[in-house]
């Protein structure tokens, strides 16, 4: 958890004196090492030049994202001088305040620290300062819940408080709010990937998301019951391995008019992914406790949105089963009826989020009447192959919305690439016996299972996000040390506070 870390903000002072205190100092320099004015005043002439010596020796050249720390020189009132640097100018001007945040908490983990936002050329607004927050609050996450041996620096880390010094603080500790209501949300949908599925069965998920309705949101469970009159046969078939029965959770953010139709945030989420039938090999399949990052994601994103009281119709909704192998599997060669009507051979029983997926659309569509919809999922190996692990694969049948979802992706470092859709891929899905198989083969495989989604969708703006590759075991980043990283519930919120919510 992130709980272990305070965040305040506080004045640099008349004259941009920087307030005293024992614990660290952190300042910035660029890569000519030069000080801002209150960096300057709080270091003093010695101070400046302690400093310029300590880089000399230690070759510490200010570039992006790197640090020197030395003793505080005396007469400043600090334990420690930490020096972080932001680059040529070039860097400066696009700095990423949620990485410097990440990066700068991390050289200050477990003490005290006054972090000076002041450097040459530069005004920090106080929406920067909450950016760097922001990052500083998911850099110290962990998730440790189950180790009885903590580490030995475990409680140390435990107690980091930074106050962040600039001109504009009372701004800024209100965006601070806003900082830390969205981290709190990143946090809950980390924990939800990283929890082990024994924990976090169908049921237990359910419940947890139903605690988003203490903020105001409106919480539906379908239960297998439900779902056998309303026909969702796609969905039954991949839980029906599995003695923990299905859910579904649909979750309504009321913020904009009445009336207004929402948009549709739907999630993915398979429990535990043992490939049924058509069994995965032993070698990683831990890992398939992940395969509900999509579920979790958007379980993340109506937190946030009922957290800050966000203008729009949202609903979000969540098919949440297990896939297992038993007796009472579904099989390659069964012939599924949707709840669209629309039937599925199945061929291969690991190809199953995108059976849930398609009964969750179609009860959103014909429920909620959504004006878009964004499907987040864990679906293909495949888009890793093609797209790594810092990437997520976008499809989508509307160019608005897709270019929505790539400038907030821009915004927040949760990237998009847009993935083509066309007739090909749609015709390797054909069956011989029913509407269309439930995977197309190996060759471009991602882009098969966006058409599999594709047929649900009817004449709805739709995006699909494949997140295979960053929602689990990503690629660590000055923000996430996690293994479940909360991928997407940035980017959404994004979505919604650029594209969708009142003015």
């Amino acid at each position: 958890m992130a709980d272990g870390i305070e965040i305040g903000f506080g004045p640099l002072g008349q004259s941009g004196q920087c307030p005293g205190g024992s614990g660290d100092l952190v300042v910035f320099v660029g890569d000519d090492l030069t000080l801002g004015s209150a960096a300057r005043d709080a270091l003093g002439a010695s101070g400046a030049d302690l400093v310029a010596r300590a880089a000399a020796s230690e070759k510490f050249k200010g570039r992006s994202l790197t640090a020197l720390s030395l003793p505080a020189p005396g007469g400043v009132e600090a334990d420690r001088l930490v020096v972080v640097g932001l680059g040529s100018d070039k860097d400066r001007a696009k700095t990423d305040w949620p990485v410097l945040g990440g990066f700068t908490a991390s050289k200050v983990s477990g003490r005290t620290a006054r972090i000076v936002l002041d450097w040459p050329g530069a005004t920090v607004t106080a929406a920067q300062a909450g950016e760097f927050a922001l990052g500083a609050r998911l850099r110290t996450y962990t998730f440790d819940r189950y180790k009885t041996k903590k580490k030995p620096d475990a409680e140390e880390k435990a107690g980091t408080a930074l106050t962040l010094l600039l001109a504009d603080h009372d701004a800024a500790s209100r965006e601070g709010d806003t900082a830390r209501s969205l981290s709190d949300s990143v946090i809950l949908a980390r924990d939800l990937v990283n929890e082990p599925p024994n924990v976090l069965y169908p049921e237990e998920f359910a419940r947890r998301a139903a605690d988003l309705a203490k903020l105001g949101v409106e919480i539906e469970v379908l239960e297998p019951a439900r779902m056998r009159e309303l026909g969702m046969g796609a969905l039954l078939a991949v839980a029906q391995g599995s003695v923990r029965e299905p859910r579904i959770v649909i979750m309504r953010w009321n913020g904009g008019p009445a009336g207004e139709a929402p948009v549709a945030l739907i999630g993915k989420g398979v429990i535990f992914d043992s490939g049924g039938v058509s069994i995965k090999p032993g070698g990683g399949m831990e890992d398939m406790k992940g395969d509900m990052g999509g579920a979790a994601a958007v379980v993340g994103a109506l937190h946030a949105l009922a957290a800050r009281k966000a203008r729009c119709n949202v609903v979000g909704a969540i098919g949440i089963v297990e896939n297992m192998p038993d007796g009472g599997s579904y099989r390659p060669s069964d012939i599924l009826t949707s709840m669209s009507g629309q039937t599925i051979e199945v061929i291969n029983t690991d190809a199953e989020g995108r059976l849930v997926l398609a009964d969750v659309i179609t009860h959103v569509i014909r429920s909620a009447k959504p004006k878009a919809i964004v499907d987040l999922a864990t679906l293909t190996g495949a888009i890793i192959v093609a797209l790594g692990q810092d990437i997520a694969g976008m499809f989508s049948n509307d160019d608005a919305l897709a270019g929505n979802i790539h400038a907030a992706g821009e915004a927040t470092g949760e990237k998009v690439w847009r993935m083509p859709l066309i007739p090909a891929y749609d015709k390797a899905i054909d069956s011989k016996f029913a509407d269309m198989k439930n995977t197309g083969g190996r060759h471009g495989g991602a882009a098969t299972a966006a058409s599999f989604i594709k047929r649900y969708v009817e004449e709805v703006p739709w995006a699909h996000l494949d997140i295979a590759g960053v929602a689990m075991s990503s690629n660590a980043s000055e923000i996430n040390r996690s293994w479940g990283a909360g991928w997407g519930v940035r980017l959404l919120d994004r979505l919604i506070r650029d594209h969708y919510e009142a003015r």
